[in-house]
């Protein structure tokens, strides 16, 4: 892997457990700056303790997103924390919907696609500018194989991640052209404190696929990694699946 110059910093949304957490632990290792935001000050701060012990940058901002205010609130305290620029910018932050569509409410839809496609949205709006400014830049969104594939109670959580899918190709070619390249993970079903709640059918999930069990973290965030670091220089507009071959069966 090549490394990164010294001095980038990263933005990780939703990095205080879970894939975030793996990836801000991962690009600290590669001696990136990790600006990990998250709900919880408790979690944040841990994550943050844990990478400056292991000898890494670290640094935690409080937010809860969901909405333009919110995404452009985080995004501008960022760059101030980063000293005046965000180099890699990692869409992670989400909420999960099990429910079918007649048991779903207004609330619920429009919580879950503001925190899944709104946030995203104004944060690259209001990052990938400055970015293109200094010519270079990575973006990875994280999205899901659900949004390849139509599951029952999974609709709405699947919709909102397929529409960043085509986001990630569109901000690639609005960006990509002044050095900023824009990608996408689509996991398949990964074991973190978010997906307890779904129990017996995450395994149910993880059996469909050739790999026959869900990810770790840690093997979601190598993926990530690679879209943020120069070891994927030439990779633009991207779904890459990390799904244990859900997807290819």
């Amino acid at each position: 892997m090549k490394l990164p110059q010294a001095g980038t910093t990263a933005l990780i949304t939703g990095g205080t457990s879970g894939i975030g957490r793996a990836t801000a632990k991962s690009l600290a290792e590669l001696g990136i700056h990790v600006i990990i935001a998250g709900r919880s000050v408790e979690r944040g701060e841990q994550a943050v303790k844990d990478i400056r012990d292991a000898g890494g940058k670290a640094d935690f901002i409080a937010a809860d997103l969901q909405d333009e205010a919110s995404a452009r609130t985080l995004a501008r305290k960022a760059v101030e924390v980063g000293e005046g620029h965000i180099d890699i910018l990692i869409n992670n932050a989400a909420i999960g919907s099990i429910a079918m569509t007649h048991q779903t409410t207004e609330s619920v839809f429009d919580q879950v696609m503001g925190v899944n496609l709104k946030a995203p949205y104004f944060l690259v709006a209001e990052l990938a500018p400055l970015m293109a400014e200094r010519g270079k830049g990575a973006i990875v969104n994280l999205s899901t194989m659900v949004a390849e594939l139509g599951t029952s109670a999974l609709g709405l959580y699947g919709a909102s991640k397929a529409a960043l899918n085509l986001l990630t190709k569109s901000w690639a070619a609005e960006y990509g052209p002044s050095g900023v390249r824009v990608n996408a993970i689509s996991p398949g079903p990964t074991r973190t404190e978010g997906t307890v709640e779904m129990g017996g059918m995450l395994d149910q999930l993880a059996a469909q696929a050739p790999a026959g069990r869900p990810a770790s973290p840690d093997e979601i965030a190598a993926a990530i990694v690679f879209l943020a670091t120069d070891s994927a220089s030439f990779v633009h507009g991207a779904i890459l699946p990390v799904d244990g071959g859900r997807t290819a069966v």
